[in-house]
C-alpha cells in the first residue's frame, strides 16, 4: 500500500498542500518585493506609484498589460512585435532571463535567479495597478 494507500495518500496530500501554501505565502510578500524591486529594477524603472518613465518604461499597472504599450517610451522592435501580455508567468520568465523571452530586447539585464525574489517582485507589481 505505502504512500498511496488511503491513509498514505492523505499524508501525501497534506504535505503537498503545505508546500503549496508555503509557496503561495512567499509569492504574496509584496513588501519584500518592493525591496527587491528597488535592488534589481529601481535603477531603470521608476516605482509604479509614479506616472513617468525612467531609463525603462513605467511599470504601474504592468500586470495584465500588453508588452510595449506604456505611452511615451521607445521600445525595441523585438518587444513591440513579440505579442506578449504581462501576466505572472510571462513576468516570471522575463525576470529570470529577459533575452530568453524576447531575443533582441533593449533591456540590458541578465535576470534574477532566485524564484522567490521574482515572485515577490511580481506580488509588488500586482499590488500597484
Amino acid at each position: 500500500m505505502g504512500l498511496f494507500s488511503k491513509a498514505g495518500f492523505g499524508v501525501f496530500a497534506i504535505i503537498a498542500a503545505l508546500f503549496n501554501l508555503s509557496g503561495q505565502a512567499l509569492a504574496q510578500d509584496a513588501d519584500a518585493g518592493e525591496k527587491s524591486f528597488r535592488v534589481y529594477c529601481g535603477y531603470c524603472h521608476h516605482p509604479p506609484r509614479f506616472d513617468s518613465n525612467g531609463i525603462g518604461p513605467n511599470l504601474k499597472g504592468v500586470v495584465g498589460r500588453r508588452a510595449a504599450s506604456y505611452p511615451n517610451f521607445n521600445y525595441s522592435s523585438a518587444l513591440t512585435s513579440a505579442g506578449l501580455t504581462w501576466n505572472e508567468a510571462t513576468l516570471d520568465a522575463w525576470l529570470a532571463r529577459p533575452q530568453a523571452v524576447v531575443s533582441g530586447t533593449k533591456m540590458a539585464f541578465t535576470g534574477i535567479r532566485n524564484a522567490a525574489e521574482r515572485a515577490n517582485i511580481i506580488a509588488f507589481l500586482k499590488n500597484n495597478p
